[in-house]
């Protein structure tokens, strides 16, 4: 008898409500531990992959899938549980009414649980809001860091995984409105701690490539996280039925419907063979000019297909198989791509801003001198401005009179051979 009821448990979808939340459970009510492999998986947006889903729930090996979001219903439970010919233990969406559902017992229990776990599309900026520093959040990171737990999303739910990202907490924002002014209202890039993908660590993602076409305002992502930030992020981005499934090895691979259809990934840098990669002309109310001569980033564009034989290597970002190099650049807010030869630092790396490099650079802002503090051999020092000018180079010494130099931000560039460590400071 309880053989019988347990099967009529397993294809019996069962709803549960809760204050903050609604649960829907699809499979096995018992938990089952399995090793999960990891990885993470990007979706785009619109309909999912499905072979990209497989290999996500392949890499649950066995385990329990669960769905987080804040609207919507159960969508995905039939779709993962039995759609895809992929076993697992169980599917479960738990949609989230509230903030407040981020401290409840039974959601966090859930996520202990789970050996894979996906974020729907929806709001990011909601995504954010609820979860960001609370229990939720925690639980989600111990997944990654702790249990290996396979992680993935689609639209907003690709859009929060990196260390930089578009919370969206002013609306969605248009490339020619970035362009036009890096600075505008809706430009909400952020890098509060969230989700911890080690992949991602420099990463900014973003969605719906295609419709409308955003390459524009993640040229804007970027060059606002080096003038906010000091840092030469990368980005990650899919055209929508197109995913990004990552290895623990750091091994991106594409999945998509090409030949017959235009399913595209990008993964995009800004150019590291250039001496000085800063935008020119990143300020508020100026449209924005990363131009560096048409090759201000360096982009590895990817055709995704059933089988994800086309692939990245995350470890260089330097490594692809099948996919096309091009060039992108910004002029005085005018987007430009041209294609472009494969990119070659020649071992060169930039340390962007990483806790491993120590240097005490004071006071901050500064009106005329600059200390530098630091225990590292330095080659050779560059002060570069926002139109990425070197204003200033020399050798090592304490301090520095900059008291001719107009008032802004600039960024200190120290070379010690091949590496490139960066800081942000701002002169009043």
């Amino acid at each position: 008898m309880s053989r019988i009821f347990l099967l009529i448990l397993t294809f019996i979808p069962m709803l549960s409500i809760g204050q903050n939340y609604t649960s829907y459970f699809t499979g096995n009510p018992t938990d089952v531990v399995s090793a999960p492999s990891g990885g993470l998986c990007l979706m785009g947006g619109a309909s999912e992959d499905d072979n990209a889903m497989k290999w996500f729930l392949q890499q649950a090996n066995g385990g329990d899938v669960l769905i987080l979001r804040t609207s919507g219903s159960d969508g995905y439970n039939s779709y993962l549980y039995s759609g895809l010919g992929i076993t697992v233990n169980s599917v479960e969406t738990i949609v989230c009414s509230n903030a407040s559902a981020s401290n409840d017992p039974y959601i966090l229990q859930k996520i202990q649980q789970a050996e894979a776990i996906w974020f729907a599309g929806g709001n990011q900026w909601t995504y954010v809001s609820y979860w960001r520093n609370t229990p939720m959040e925690e639980q989600i990171n111990q997944a990654l860091t702790q249990r290996n737990s396979v992680i993935g999303g689609t639209s907003a739910g690709m859009a929060i995984q990196g260390k930089y990202y578009f919370s969206a907490q002013n609306g969605t924002v248009t490339s020619s409105a970035a362009l036009g002014n890096p600075f505008n209202s809706q430009m909400t890039v952020d890098s509060t701690h969230f989700i911890e993908n080690s992949v991602l660590s420099n990463v900014i993602t973003d969605t719906h490539f295609d419709n409308p076409d955003r390459k524009g305002r993640l040229i804007t992502f970027l060059a606002r996280i080096s003038a906010d930030y000091g840092q030469f992020a990368k980005a990650i981005a899919c055209d929508e039925y197109t995913a990004v499934c990552i290895d623990t090895n750091g091994i991106a691979r594409v999945f998509g419907g090409s030949p017959a259809y235009d399913d595209n990934a990008y993964f995009i840098q800004s150019n590291c063979e250039l001496e000085s990669p800063l935008p020119e002309n990143c300020t508020p109310g100026i449209p924005l000019t990363w131009d560096l001569g048409g090759l201000a980033l360096k982009v590895y564009q990817i055709k995704g297909d059933a089988a994800g034989t086309k692939t990245f290597d995350l470890n260089d970002w330097q490594t692809g198989v099948g996919g096309t190099w091009y060039n992108w650049s910004s002029s005085n807010g005018v987007f430009s791509q041209e294609t472009g030869a494969a990119l070659n630092c020649n071992g060169a790396s930039t340390d962007e801003l990483t806790d491993d490099f120590a240097v005490n650079i004071y006071p901050i802002p500064f009106t005329s001198h600059l200390n530098i503090q630091i225990d590292q051999a330095i080659e050779e020092y560059q002060l570069i401005n926002v139109f990425g000018q070197v204003v200033w180079k020399g050798e090592r010494i304490d301090t520095y009179d900059f008291s001719h130099l107009p008032s802004g931000f600039y960024v200190l560039k120290m070379q010690s051979g091949k590496v490139i460590h960066l800081r942000r400071v701002v002169k009043s």
